[in-house]
């Protein structure tokens, strides 16, 4: 067994911090931390993973009011051990080209494509902690024999848990965090669409 690279032993023995995650350029790309342990991207992402983000991302720039931003692939600080990167994310921050990082108050919405690494996590986990830092909404999107379906949480905050509002198949309306009005099916064509 081979020893770890030096930039993989946390530098304190709780772990890692938030900010740690800026200093830590031999990290490989999309490198999150959850509990103050870094975890990585060990596959290799499917077209259909990238085809729906990238679907997602241009749907609802589109559609956001003046004051709300889309990005993707941006990562959140949830507290001071745990930063996610969600595959999409709406925020009222005004763009910033050298922005790393966005603030909590400034997310109205987080959404996470489902691969099969990050399956567990983004439906468990990532579900949790977005709750419990105060995310007002969450979508989870999977592929279902190509075409993706959307699981829509709103959250509850007294109880910092989020309440499923809907699973929505074929096309999906909202009206927050903002009107959205998606052809689900259009978003990832199938094969000769």
């Amino acid at each position: 067994m081979q020893a770890l690279p030096d930039w993989m032993v946390p530098p304190r023995p709780e772990g890692w911090f938030a900010e740690d995650l800026d200093h830590l350029p031999e990290a490989p790309r999309h490198t999150e931390l959850i509990d103050g342990a870094l975890v990585f991207r060990l596959t290799p992402q499917r077209a259909w993973h990238s085809r729906a983000v990238t679907a997602l991302t241009a749907a609802l720039m589109a559609r956001a009011p003046g004051g709300v931003e889309v990005a993707r692939e941006m990562t959140t600080r949830l507290d001071a051990r745990t930063r996610l990167e969600p595959d999409v994310l709406v925020t009222t921050a005004p763009y910033e080209a050298d922005l790393t990082c966005f603030a909590l108050e400034e997310i109205l919405l987080v959404i996470e494509v489902a691969s099969l690494e990050s399956a567990h996590r983004d439906s468990t986990v990532k579900l949790r902690k977005y709750a419990e830092a105060g995310i007002p909404h969450y979508w989870y999107v999977e592929d279902e024999d190509g075409a993706p379906v959307v699981h829509v949480y709103e959250l509850d905050e007294p109880t910092r848990a989020y309440a499923p509002t809907g699973i929505f198949r074929g096309s999906l309306q909202r009206l927050v965090p903002f009107e959205i009005d998606l052809d689900l099916d259009k978003l990832v064509p199938q094969r000769g669409d």
